[in-house]
């Protein structure tokens, strides 16, 4: 019995370590379950009607999917693509363009098993890929060809649309490597490697990536070290222009979304995964402002979009995974950033 009672009492101290000491912030909307384990989250703004917009989420195993939910959290199995080989990182981005009358939404994601990442028009679910872009290569060592981490940027220069993607394993140099989306004349999609950056602390790894295409910016989690800041056109160069962040965190940093408004204000939202927590930073400065308890357990993916959808998400939306292979859904103001 004492056996019992004290190993009880190891269990309470070791999720004790894992809760945020914050008061807990309920979310609006929980998610139907996914099969294996939960990972990253990307939204989809329906430009014609706003309540009808699309949350996908990563189940990242060998029988993975890209599940696609709806506002009230429901499944849309039609928009699910299932038989992904260990999906990651995903993200979204709008107006490919594809001919001079013709641009499309793009959901695209890393499929670590195959060393390949894959792109999908938006809303239709039409692959664009010819079933998967190899990455990675020219690598010798099989380990640091699978991908983890994608962004989408697209350059407010000239429109051309980027994949920012890391990986599992990388070097301390070159981790990140970034692909052109190339459209052919015939409509088909191909990529084209125009830059390899991006350090690497060599501390655990690296996986969540985000781009602030606005103002011009790839933020990464060093997970045990720091928030990375780099230029996300690739001209601009490859020189790192900050590495924050790192004493705000108990031990891996994780997922990042990007809170963007108008005349460059927002917010950078980072979890803090073992502490059950999001840290919150200035978008324009990157100081520290806050961290909020969301009540989620081991977030890694997250993401955000600043734009009202319905009634529940009037002022907008974050999604953060959840370790119960599930996603949570907030209305961005529960946040209290304003």
């Amino acid at each position: 019995m004492k056996k019992l009672l004290s190993l009880f009492i190891i269990l309470l101290v070791i999720q004790s370590c894992k809760t945020s000491k914050l008061p807990a912030i309920a979310p609006n909307i929980i998610t139907e379950k996914t099969i294996n384990d939960t990972d990253d989250p990307a939204i989809w703004v329906n430009p014609s009607d706003a309540s009808k917009s699309i949350v996908f989420g990563t189940d990242k195993e060998t029988n993975g999917a890209i599940y696609a939910f709806d506002l009230d959290g429901k499944i849309i199995e039609e928009k699910t693509i299932r038989n992904i080989q260990r999906p990651n990182n995903i993200d979204v981005a709008y107006g490919l363009v594809i001919n001079d009358s013709t641009t499309v939404d793009v959901l695209m994601f890393a499929e670590r098993e195959r060393s390949q990442i894959r792109l999908f028009s938006v809303p239709d679910m039409t692959p664009l890929d010819n079933g998967g872009f190899p990455v990675f290569i020219d690598e010798k060592d099989p380990e640091m060809k699978l991908p983890m981490g994608i962004s989408l940027y697209k350059s407010p220069k000239d429109e051309s649309m980027y994949a920012i993607v890391g990986r599992k394993v990388g070097p301390a140099e070159g981790y990140l490597h970034q692909y052109k989306l190339v459209v052919k004349q015939n409509g088909s999609v191909e990529i084209e490697l125009v830059r390899e950056f991006g350090k690497f602390s060599g501390k655990k790894e690296i996986e969540a990536i985000a781009v602030d295409s606005e103002l011009g910016f790839v933020y990464y989690s060093d997970e045990q070290h720091c928030i990375r800041k780099y230029y996300a056109e690739p001209e601009m160069g490859n020189e790192e222009l900050s590495c924050f962040g790192g004493d705000d965190f108990k031990s891996d940093i994780e997922g990042i979304a990007i809170a963007s408004y108008t005349n460059g204000e927002g917010y950078i939202i980072v979890s803090d995964q073992q502490k059950g927590q999001f840290n919150i930073y200035s978008r324009k400065t990157n100081a520290f402002i806050k961290a909020v308890n969301l009540s989620t357990l081991e977030t890694d993916g997250c993401e955000v979009v600043t734009v009202p959808l319905n009634a529940t998400f009037k002022n907008g939306l974050f999604v953060a995974m959840n370790d119960e292979k599930n996603f949570y859904f907030y209305d961005l103001g529960k946040l209290g950033m304003e």
